[in-house]
């Protein structure tokens, strides 16, 4: 554990939100989680305490561009750190309402800078994402691979992170690591804990085990005329434990030095949609129908993560394949078929 104490979670009961706060209760931490529940629940507390046999710590429901809100949140803990998960992220969602993922994720984010920098917080571990590379072509992508963001999920992402940089060159104070996820899947070893989001899920791991488990009758597969074997899209996935334990190793490299730091997380390994259903049709049993419909605006061909950078830097690999993936979020799925309806915890106040 790094010298850090308490930490600051945004977005903690999300998909990998939650899986970090058990990371980081399993490893001594005190948490404070803001949520605003918007694509979560706070039922999910219930199930992150009774992994790390832990209590969460505060937990407030609350949005980041509530300002008032926020700083009363940093008036009333000590806060060392930040680890910022909060954002919208679904890239189909993000052609549909661009203003709205503006808002919402470089909005919540500059309310968030303020805030610390008020309260002289000034480190932040930062979720960014893979997708701001855009459609950069074929081949591991790493670090220096200019941005071309195709959506507006991924332009806020890369947005948040020219402004993160901005403020770590003119605030000497601040050091921010931003993690730019390939494509987070899986779930929590015990089956206790998954993804599970509102409404139709945008994701194809998420949809893949709601076919598998009979709350949905297909797959619709976004495109497939683009140019790779099978002529579906390449991705890199990356089990979400192997992504929150990078958080959490994030936090022990804060202290290396000042700036805005920049690191891969994936495999490095790419893998069709098409390679995907049949994975998962082995980890359930049975195959999964699916239909090839047409491409779903804002994606591209190919994303691989060339991680050699984080790996050089801190050691950190990841450990867990796509069919450890694919097992465990079936395992989830099958222990909640119904998502994680049904729990009763409300958050602290």
């Amino acid at each position: 554990m790094s010298s850090l104490s308490t930490i600051l979670v945004t977005g903690g009961a999300g998909f990998i939100g939650s899986h970090a706060c058990v990371e980081l209760l399993d490893h001594g931490y005190e948490l404070i989680v803001v949520d605003d529940y918007s694509n979560s629940t706070p039922q999910v507390f219930a199930r992150v305490e009774r992994i790390a046999d832990r209590f969460v710590g505060a937990v407030y429901e609350l949005d980041l561009r509530d300002r008032r809100a926020l700083s009363a949140v940093f008036d009333r803990h000590s806060v060392d750190a930040v680890v910022h998960f909060a954002a919208l992220k679904a890239v189909g969602e993000s052609t549909r309402m661009p203003i709205e993922y503006y808002d919402t994720n470089v909005g919540g984010t500059t309310s968030l800078l303020r805030a610390m920098h008020e309260h002289g917080v000034h480190q932040m571990v930062f979720s960014s994402s893979c997708s701001l590379y855009g459609d950069a072509g074929r081949g591991p992508l790493g670090e220096a691979t200019p941005a071309r963001p195709t959506n507006p999920y991924a332009a806020s992402k890369w947005a948040c992170e020219q402004i993160l940089a901005d403020v770590c060159h003119r605030i000497p104070e601040f050091t921010v690591l931003s993690l730019r996820y390939f494509n987070p899947v899986g779930a929590h070893p015990s089956g206790l804990l998954g993804e599970d989001p509102s409404g139709t899920p945008d994701n194809l791991m998420p949809y893949l085990a709601q076919v598998a488990v009979g709350r949905r009758h297909r797959l619709h597969v976004f495109g497939g005329d683009y140019a790779t074997p099978d002529g579906t899209a390449i991705r890199d996935y990356l089990h979400v434990m192997d992504t929150v334990q990078a958080h959490r190793v994030a936090l022990d490299h804060l202290a290396d030095g000042p700036g805005m730091h920049t690191y891969n997380l994936g495999l490095g390994k790419g893998r069709s949609v098409l390679e995907v259903v049949a994975a998962f049709g082995e980890a359930c049993g049975r195959p999964l129908p699916y239909d090839i419909v047409s491409r779903r605006p804002g994606d591209v061909t190919e994303l691989v993560a060339d991680a050699t950078a984080v790996a050089q830097a801190w050691g950190w690999q990841p450990t867990r394949d796509l069919a450890h993936m694919c097992r465990d979020a079936w395992r989830f799925q099958q222990l909640n078929p119904s998502g994680y309806a049904g729990s009763a915890r409300q958050p602290n106040r």
